[in-house]
């Protein structure tokens, strides 16, 4: 698609990897895989050239086998261009790939972009940031949350168990619905408190579980169930392998039981199941304003390595 100068169009395919990472980001080094694996499509991956110029990329990311996209992760605009209107032709390649990739009638998936833990502190990282988003904003999209991306590293000690719970696995689906369920309620995350301006309680449960917690690629039996001694659950977690890392997928303590330090000892937990899988690192993410989750991972010794900015359309 030719607009003035411009030609907007996606990928040929593999061969167009090198063109589409002209432009520098995070996630270059995953995009072969990802295309390899079916998690991204040529046809979720759009450019804007002027003659081999590459002015600014659009991508979508998606599961594994399923026809539509879940999420929007990369947006670049050519930020050493002088031209002013560098953001507009990012608005005008957004608008253009979504009305393409994007079912008509449906809400376009979440962006989530990856940031320096400093991104407002220095000058330039912040334009970066800044052009994304109101190239973003132009096409309708409002900031949802801003999130940390926590990381365990081998070495780091973890806290000792304090013996004043006992942990044990999930025992069915509907054990794990019902307890996501009751945490809901005073939850301090932005994006199930979004769901619920939307849905139920339930209904946002399922819909968490269904888009997450099912497609790990790990074992069950690693999540596990804090309780008090008599039995009474206080909060769970899931320790899991996503598709690129070991991770603390869900970690959450009961409305009722709030207060009292479990988070602490829940984490440590479900760190300890994953460091006896031998890996490399532990990755999470808790929202920038959930300061009690952000200090229990302090606490037990994850380190704020980056941020994702989060916006949404309505």
């Amino acid at each position: 698609m030719v607009q003035n100068d411009l030609t907007m169009r996606p990928i040929a395919g593999r061969e167009e990897l090198n063109l589409f990472s002209r432009l520098p980001y995070v996630l270059n080094e995953e995009l072969g895989d990802d295309l390899a694996v079916d998690r991204r499509r040529p046809e979720w991956m759009w450019v804007a050239l002027r003659g081999d110029h590459l002015l600014a990329r659009v991508a979508w990311w998606g599961r594994t086998g399923d026809d539509t996209p879940f999420l929007l992760d990369i947006l670049d605009i050519d930020d050493s261009s002088a031209d002013r209107g560098r953001v507009d032709i990012g608005v005008r390649l957004l608008q253009t790939a979504m009305a393409e990739v994007v079912p008509t009638g449906t809400r376009p998936p979440e962006y989530s972009r990856i940031v320096s833990p400093d991104w407002r502190e220095a000058g330039e990282t912040r334009r970066v940031v800044e052009d994304r988003m109101v190239a973003l904003e132009r096409t309708g999209a409002r900031l949802l949350v801003e999130r940390l991306r926590l990381e365990w590293r081998p070495g780091t000690p973890i806290p000792e168990p304090r013996g004043r719970l006992a942990f044990r696995p999930v025992r069915d689906t509907e054990e794990i619905l019902a307890l996501m369920t009751l945490v809901l309620d005073g939850t301090l995350d932005a994006h199930s408190r979004d769901d619920l301006t939307r849905m139920s309680a339930r209904e946002a449960a399922v819909r968490h579980y269904e888009e997450e917690l099912a497609h790990y690629r790990s074992p069950r039996d690693w999540w596990r169930i804090a309780t008090l001694p008599d039995g009474e659950p206080v909060g769970f977690v899931t320790p899991a392998r996503n598709d690129y890392n070991p991770i603390i997928g869900y970690l959450a303590v009961l409305p009722e039981h709030r207060g009292n330090g479990y988070i602490d000892e829940i984490l440590a937990e479900g760190t300890r199941i994953l460091i006896a899988q031998d890996v490399p690192r532990i990755r999470a993410a808790t929202d920038l304003g959930n300061t009690p989750m952000a200090n229990a991972f302090q606490r037990v010794g994850y380190v704020n390595f980056e941020r994702t900015i989060n916006m949404t359309w309505h």
